[in-house]
């Protein structure tokens, strides 16, 4: 008994050292006006392997915006882990349209690059890591 707890902890050690690859706080592209938001990636609170993102902060060109409607919400849900920096199976959020797309990352360095899909067409940001 011992031995298959030890074998499926273990099992699940690759998967959670990969997730935290991307773990952090992460800053959006600039929208046209100079405002961007801070999104804070984390464990799931339903399924630790997979990867959620939350707004955290939100910034307009004149400073912090403490009274931005999304502030807290769910950007990015349900990423899984490939390896290789790669994520996959997630969605993503978009608060401009208020529309959710299926959605992939990939993390080079201190980029994520975070992809919003309809069928085969795919939009992205690249989402610098905040030091």
């Amino acid at each position: 008994m011992r031995k298959l707890m030890l074998a499926m902890t273990v099992a699940a050690l690759p998967a959670a050292a990969l997730a935290a690859e991307v773990d952090g706080v992460w800053k959006s592209e600039a929208n046209e006006d100079g405002a961007y938001i801070e999104i804070t990636m984390a464990p799931c609170a339903a399924d630790a392997s997979l990867t959620c993102g939350t707004i955290s902060k939100a910034v307009t060109k004149d400073g912090d915006d403490p009274t931005y409607a999304n502030l807290g919400k769910p950007i990015v849900e349900n990423m899984k882990a490939e390896g290789d920096g790669n994520y996959s199976d997630g969605t993503i959020w978009d608060p401009e349209s208020d529309k959710t797309y299926k959605s992939n990352m990939t993390l080079k360095g201190d980029t994520l690059n975070v992809e919003g899909c309809v069928l085969f067409i795919c939009e992205g940001q690249d989402w610098t890591r905040v030091q």
